[in-house]
C-alpha cells in the first residue's frame, strides 16, 4: 500500500517548485511518480492541425513528479505530515503521525 493516494493535498519539498501546494491527479507507483495539478508544468508547442480541428499554441502541461519530493498536508493542522499505518476492523488505515488523524475516507 502507498502512502499517497489520488486526492490528497500534498506540498513539494525540494525542486523549482519547493513551496507549492497541489493535489495529486494520478499516480504512477512503478515509476514511483504522481501528477500533481498546477506543479512540474512545462510548456508544449503543438502546431496546427486541420483534419482534427486543433487550433495548435503553446500549452502548459503537467509532468510527473518524484513521490520522495512530496509531502502529505495534514487535514486537520494543514502542516506536512509523515504517514503511518494502522489495522482496524480488517482492514489497513493510513493516518498523520502529528495529528494521529486517519487519512481515508470512511468507506460505508
Amino acid at each position: 500500500m502507498l502512502k499517497y493516494k489520488t486526492g490528497d493535498s500534498v506540498k513539494v519539498l525540494r525542486g523549482k517548485d519547493k513551496g507549492r501546494e497541489g493535489v495529486i491527479e494520478r499516480i504512477f507507483p512503478k515509476k514511483g511518480t504522481a501528477l500533481v495539478e498546477g506543479i512540474n508544468l512545462y510548456k508544449r508547442h503543438i502546431k496546427k492541425a486541420v483534419a482534427k480541428d486543433n487550433k495548435g499554441g503553446i500549452f502548459e502541461l503537467p509532468r510527473p513528479i518524484a513521490l520522495d519530493k512530496l509531502a502529505v498536508i495534514d487535514p486537520k493542522t494543514k502542516k506536512t505530515t509523515r504517514v503511518g499505518f494502522q489495522i482496524e476492523g480488517g482492514k489497513k488505515l493510513r493516518f498523520s503521525k502529528k495529528s494521529k488523524e486517519i487519512l481515508d475516507k470512511k468507506e460505508k
